[in-house]
């Protein structure tokens, strides 16, 4: 059994339905917050992979969450040491400033459950190139990614890019770690730079519209995605 670090941000919620895939792959996730402990669990050297969660944080935000700072540049040594990792709305917005991308502000906000688009890159991925070439995927964002040099566009939504692969790097602006217990957790935060409570109600009501339909669909295809990453650990 190798682990599985997973860096956590304040309010972002936890590794979810990952937690299934990486057990189904013979692998163990601990989870870390950095703003809330200096150092992990264990010395970085102890883990094969990373994956890297959301929160209401922002790149440019990183005078106020200096810790953000802290996880660009431990993204930037592990990237050099060929081992996976993972990031996840925030955390692909990490990586892509770690490794020569940008984060810019999306053209629109994506809430709830617009379509994502595999590209024929993403079709042929090992990860994510999986089930239906377009499928409803759950957003909660504002900030967006431009790749750095040299990655895959793997997903796109009308609005922007929603995965990339450089090397063993993926980043994906969905998410598809989600649970209904996270999902509360983030309605009743009632801290977000983006949105005044109005804005709140409506963003919730968007997600909330969509949970019957699409979340136990949606918890088998984050299982199985992260399932798919672990395996790479062997």
């Amino acid at each position: 059994m190798s682990r599985i670090l997973s860096i956590m941000h304040p309010d972002g919620g936890t590794s979810g339905v990952l937690q299934d895939g990486a057990t189904a792959a013979g692998h163990e996730i601990e989870e870390w917050c950095p703003a809330l402990a200096p150092e992990p669990p264990r010395p970085l050297g102890g883990y094969a992979a990373l994956l890297v969660l959301g929160g209401d944080q922002n790149v440019c935000e990183q005078d106020r969450y200096p810790y953000l700072t802290g996880e660009i540049a431990l993204l930037r040594s592990w990237l050099g040491t060929g081992r996976p990792v993972l990031g996840i709305c925030l955390g692909a917005q990490l990586i892509a400033e770690a490794t020569g991308g940008s984060v810019v502000r999306a053209s629109e906000r994506e809430v709830g459950w617009p379509d994502v688009e595999l590209t024929d890159a993403g079709r042929a991925d090992p990860v994510i190139g999986f089930g239906e070439p377009r499928f409803a995927s759950l957003q909660w964002h504002t900030y967006a990614v431009e790749p750095p040099p040299g990655a895959q566009v793997l997903a796109r939504s009308p609005v922007c890019v929603q995965a990339f692969r450089l090397g063993e790097a993926w980043g994906l602006q969905y998410h598809p770690e989600v649970t209904g217990e996270i999902l509360e957790g983030w309605f009743a935060d009632t801290h977000d730079g983006d949105g005044d409570p109005l804005t709140r109600e409506r963003d919730e009501a968007a997600i909330r519209s969509g949970l019957a339909e699409h979340l136990p669909g949606w918890n088998a295809y984050g299982s199985e995605l992260f399932r798919r990453f672990a395996v790479r650990l062997r």
